[in-house]
């Protein structure tokens, strides 16, 4: 059952201070403006926020790096590359799968770090290019790595 505002009981006033709240109310929920008069819009959140610290070799000084997807951001040198080869690569952060046959090979002295959140989940991904296998997923993910993950490599495991 609906009441009627002029019949509810009261001092005359309470009406219009509760019909002015009620408006201030439904202003503050519409959001917010800036100093400038223009309405302030907040960045969505990523769904992959990582941080990446590469190690170019024995000794070397350690490049760091933010990388964000969805939307695409991050000090990472080339984070629209980086996102494109990450959200297009099949579970990235999966461990190298025990039984099958890697190339014996060395493809450089790199590693990497890989922390943060991909999709909800933590994520915590050592990478090198110290074997075959390790160098296979470097490959994979190699625009994630920057400058410092040295060129790309040719191959893929053996099932």
């Amino acid at each position: 059952m609906c009441m009627k505002i002029s019949s509810w009981p009261g001092l005359p006033g309470t009406r219009y201070f509760l019909l002015a709240a009620l408006g201030v109310l439904a202003v503050a929920g519409c959001g917010s403006v800036s100093s400038t008069g223009t309405p302030s819009h907040h960045a969505p959140a990523a769904k992959v926020s990582l941080n990446v610290v590469v190690t170019p070799g024995p000794g070397a000084k350690r490049e760091r790096w933010t990388l964000r997807c969805d939307p695409v951001g991050g000090t990472q040198p080339d984070a629209r590359a980086a996102c494109h080869e990450l959200l297009a690569a099949k579970n990235p952060f999966a461990a190298v799968p025990r039984g099958i046959m890697c190339p014996m090979m060395v493809s450089g002295p790199q590693r990497a770090r890989v922390t943060g959140t991909f999709f909800g989940q933590h994520v915590d991904g050592r990478f090198s290019r110290l074997n075959g296998c390790a160098s296979v997923r470097w490959s994979e993910l190699h625009d994630m790595f920057g400058p410092a993950g040295g060129s790309r490599m040719n191959g893929s495991p053996v099932h």
